[in-house]
């Protein structure tokens, strides 16, 4: 477990940072803007869990807030290189992607087909996990870049694809149950 006794070091004023491992590292270091934007992601995430604290018809909370650790898991897997894990140290495992694209395909299974694309919306709760869905893709992006750079253990940028189907999933899927119809992409506007 993590223990943080103080919250501030002042190690940061020059614009460096540690990895888990000690490493002294920028922080404008890839690795470091990688796992940045996956904090970023997990903080919009928290909007829509909470957003469903009160009123959850489609029993999204639960796997958003294991979502949540999930990606605390990524966090740290990108925080500490490989040389420098425990083995307890929280990485993101085949399982965890087995479970998103098993949570895929059951939301999906009560959706409507898609005849076009659709506008980001459907009440606020679908909103946000839109928001959550392109910094997701955005964290992916990083993560290719870093993969080029130097090697990962393979099932970061897996696990940020599926959740990224997810979130858009769980999105048309918080509409529905909201009772809140999506509205249809309309190219050339609302000519």
């Amino acid at each position: 477990m993590v223990r943080i006794t103080k919250v501030y070091t002042k190690t940061g004023d020059k614009g460096m940072t540690r990895l888990a491992g000690g490493q002294a590292i920028s922080k404008a270091d890839l690795r470091i803007e990688s796992y940045g934007t996956v904090d970023e992601l997990n903080a919009w995430l928290g909007i829509a869990a909470e957003l469903l604290r009160e009123d959850d018809p489609g029993k999204l909370r639960a796997p958003i807030l294991r979502i949540q650790n999930e990606l605390f898991d990524l966090g740290s897997q990108l925080a500490v290189l490989p040389e420098d894990r425990r083995e307890n140290t929280p990485v993101i495992t085949s399982k965890d992607i087995e479970t998103l694209e098993a949570e895929i395909d059951e939301m999906n299974n009560d959706l409507p087909m898609l005849k076009s694309f659709i506008l980001p919306g459907g009440g606020m709760a679908s909103a946000y996990l839109h928001v959550a869905r392109t910094v997701c893709r955005r964290a992916e992006r990083l993560l290719v870049r870093l993969e080029a750079a130097e090697a990962l253990d393979g099932t970061e940028m897996i696990y940020l694809n599926r959740l990224s189907d997810w979130f858009f999933v769980a999105s048309r899927y918080a509409a529905m149950h909201a009772g809140i119809a999506e509205t249809l992409w309309q190219p050339g506007g609302n000519e």
